[in-house]
């Protein structure tokens, strides 16, 4: 227990963000090794990595989507008594279901756009959704990021050929709030910088967002000294509303009348150092290695604690082992483990 933990970095994962959060993950991990021993960890299943010691490891988790974000991974690894950063297992299983988010926020003051969820087994039409929320609409996935399977409506008769060939799944239809498209980094329950969003094509889906010339960024978010003021409170509200620590970003659609509508929380957002979360956290003053170096530090603290717990107590009455023959002590097999230290990235085995 008194050798300093390793930064267990898990990346990839089974999602269909697999390969944003292998570039998060790489990011994280150099970021990481610049002050802790550190390793990664490639998930290629919905299991915590076979080699996690408790004793060893402080998880730091770049899965994005699915199982390693829906609260699986946080469950698996609160299950095995390893420390993690970010989200609990609540709040991760609330963050990903929109619908439920928006509920929860709404309730603690932060203002939403009308919308409703439904199962594309049980979908409503296109004209009891009209007659419900007016148009223009915007259809997601409940349960996705990265802008996956986004549907941009501006009429009836669009809506109901979305919704005609909608794929299987939990789906989520709001008014569209047209205005400027907002992100706030939350660290330690604190607001850091709002950042703006300014897509060339008019829509952040997942083109814009991950293709590199596609998307204009402002950091800090040009919006006034009271505006940021007023968007940084609802996105702390909104965070500790749903039970969030550590780390995350909160994002809002801006209207036209100045009101700032919630969108959505993502507890394990995009981590290269181009990335909203970095944007943001550089508006606060805190470059890329420092800004992770803080998201793990609320783990390192919790592994700490659980370690001091954990410790026998000294004894006398210990029974030594006893000497064998030829006055050495009888030696154990020691399991294999992460070799890491400070300025290196270990590959773990799985």
């Amino acid at each position: 227990m008194s050798q300093a933990p390793v930064i267990a970095v898990l990346l990839g994962g089974t999602s269909s963000e697999r390969e944003v959060s292998l570039g998060s993950g790489r990011a994280c991990a150099l970021a990481l090794a610049r002050s802790f021993p550190t390793c990664q960890f490639d998930v290629t299943s919905d299991a915590a990595p076979a080699a996690l010691d408790r004793t060893r490891h402080v998880v730091f988790s770049a899965l994005h989507g699915g199982f390693g974000e829906n609260g699986g991974m946080q469950a698996a690894l609160e299950q095995a008594g390893i420390a993690y950063a970010g989200c609990g297992v609540a709040a991760s299983a609330l963050t990903i279901d929109k619908a439920r988010t928006k509920a929860a926020v709404a309730a603690a003051g932060v203002r939403v756009a009308p919308g409703l969820s439904f199962s594309a087994t049980a979908k409503p039409a296109a004209a009891a959704i009209a007659a419900q929320i007016a148009g223009p609409w915007v259809l997601k996935p409940n349960d996705q990021g990265s802008s996956v399977g986004l549907y941009l409506l501006d009429t009836t008769a669009a809506l109901d050929a979305a919704l005609r060939d909608l794929p299987a799944g939990q789906w989520l239809i709001e008014r569209r709030v047209l205005g400027r498209e907002l992100s706030v980094g939350i660290l330690h329950g604190k607001a850091m910088g709002v950042v703006e969003i300014r897509p060339k094509s008019g829509v952040y889906d997942f083109t814009s967002k991950y293709t590199k010339g596609l998307t204009e960024y402002l950091a800090p978010a040009p919006l006034g000294d009271a505006l940021t003021r007023t968007v940084q409170a609802a996105a702390e509200t909104a965070f500790a509303a749903c039970d969030c620590r550590d780390y995350g970003r909160v994002d809002f659609m801006l209207s036209a009348q100045n009101e700032a509508f919630f969108l959505e929380i993502n507890p394990l957002p995009g981590m290269k150092e181009t990335s909203l979360l970095p944007m943001s956290a550089r508006c606060a003053g805190l470059d890329f290695t420092a800004l992770v170096r803080e998201m793990v530090r609320p783990a390192l603290q919790r592994f700490h604690t659980a370690a001091a717990v954990l410790r026998p107590r000294k004894n006398p009455r210990i029974k030594l082992p006893t000497r064998a023959p030829g006055g050495k002590f009888p030696s154990r097999s020691a399991p294999a483990r992460c070799r890491a230290r400070a300025g290196s990235v270990l590959r773990c085995p799985r």
